[in-house]
């Protein structure tokens, strides 16, 4: 009993440390600008929920969220699907040939995205994708293919060799044995990747910045950019979109969180 005071002092810390500036955050959108650089840390005077209706009054909000979940949602559906089926060929397969095809998906970790921003840029840009979303889709799908790919290829090898050759002895092809043994199976590391994949996806500003031009495309993140001015900046506006920006991330590790930690448990002891 004893042991466990240190430890929940320590998360009590650690929710604090969390809890703190995103209450100022949320207190601030509640503020008018004056007010907020008035008293930056003290509670509104009087509430007021202003800023999330011009929010969506005087700025292209709503065109810029649905962007966002387009490619979000686009984003993780393609890397599960192609992610899953060379996961799934990887771990079928083994020798040399196995090894090699998921050293090559692990090698795209090696490269930070920013070492290889003019090649990718001249890529997209002879595909005629530049300001389109399906460009940033294609994009975020390539980079995230190697951690998708390294995750599940780990799970599924852990998954009971007899049960998918029981599967074949009973007549199961490779795509039904895929679609309705390892995939149910593998459902928490799949969850795992999807949460990974919409977070990073959600919040990405890198690509959205290098390839969007027109406001009609632009994502979430890159449009909150344009709340920053050169001289005074609107935060109580810009801490409003920050907060409706947050929401779609909190409520799918809400459903998903469950399935999360059982897919990060199960994939640090099957590799």
């Amino acid at each position: 009993m004893l042991r466990a005071i240190p430890r929940q002092i320590a998360l009590i810390l650690f929710a604090l440390l969390i809890l703190g500036p995103l209450s100022v955050v949320f207190f601030a959108t509640l503020k008018t600008t004056q007010e907020l650089y008035g008293e930056p840390l003290a509670l509104p005077a009087t509430p007021d929920l202003g800023n999330y209706a011009r929010l969506f009054e005087s700025e292209n909000m709503i065109v810029y969220f649905l962007n966002s979940v387009v490619v979000t949602l686009g984003s993780v559906f393609l890397i599960l699907l192609c992610g899953s089926l060379a996961a799934y060929a990887i771990s079928r397969m083994g020798g040399w040939v196995a090894a090699s095809l998921f050293a090559f998906f692990v090698a795209g970790l090696l490269i930070a995205p920013q070492v290889y921003m003019v090649p990718l840029y001249t890529i997209v840009d002879a595909l005629g994708l530049v300001d389109s979303l399906l460009g940033i889709i294609l994009v975020s799908v390539a980079f995230q293919i190697p951690v998708c790919v390294m995750i599940l290829t780990g799970f599924m090898r852990g998954l009971p060799r007899d049960l998918l050759d029981a599967a074949f002895v009973d007549g199961a092809t490779e795509w039904t044995t895929f679609r309705r043994i390892v995939l149910p199976l593998t459902r928490p590391a799949l969850a795992t990747v999807a949460t990974f994949s919409f977070v990073i996806t959600w919040n990405d500003l890198l690509f959205p910045l290098l390839f969007l031009r027109t406001d009609v495309n632009k994502t979430l993140p890159l449009a909150l950019l344009e709340f920053r001015g050169q001289y005074l900046t609107d935060y109580p506006l810009l801490f409003s979109g920050v907060i409706v920006a947050t929401i779609p991330i909190v409520i799918a590790y809400v459903f998903l969180q469950k399935y999360f930690i059982e897919g990060m448990t199960a994939g640090s002891v099957k590799g």
